[in-house]
């Protein structure tokens, strides 16, 4: 991958576990690391539910390879929150990630 392609600065987080120091469940994401990113949208679709109007758009962030990513992450860029739905290793050969992402529906 060409460094030129990464032009998208995105935060990978870790959803929030344990408890603070007063025994409440913790409710912060956690940051996992801010990689420069390819964006590349690949679908959207409208749906109507309960009378109201959502959209979601699929997207595959490509980043330099990196251990530890998992699809109980999310990635942030551009103010966008994206669940990553799977991280895939398309060549095997540890040289990049691929993050198939979605956003619209439930950005929590």
């Amino acid at each position: 991958m060409q460094a030129g392609q990464l032009r998208h600065k995105t935060v990978i987080q870790s959803p929030p576990s344990g408890q603070d120091d007063d025994g409440n469940p913790r409710t912060e994401w956690l940051l996992v690391s801010k990689p420069y990113a390819k964006k590349e949208d690949l679908s959207g679709r409208e749906l109507f539910a309960a009378q109201a109007a959502q959209s979601e758009v699929t997207t595959r962030f490509r980043i330099r390879y990196r251990t530890g990513v998992t699809a109980k992450m999310r990635l942030l860029c551009d103010g966008v929150i994206y669940n990553i739905e799977a991280v895939l290793d398309r060549d095997g050969r540890k040289r990049e990630l691929q993050l198939m992402c979605s956003s619209g529906l439930n950005n929590g």
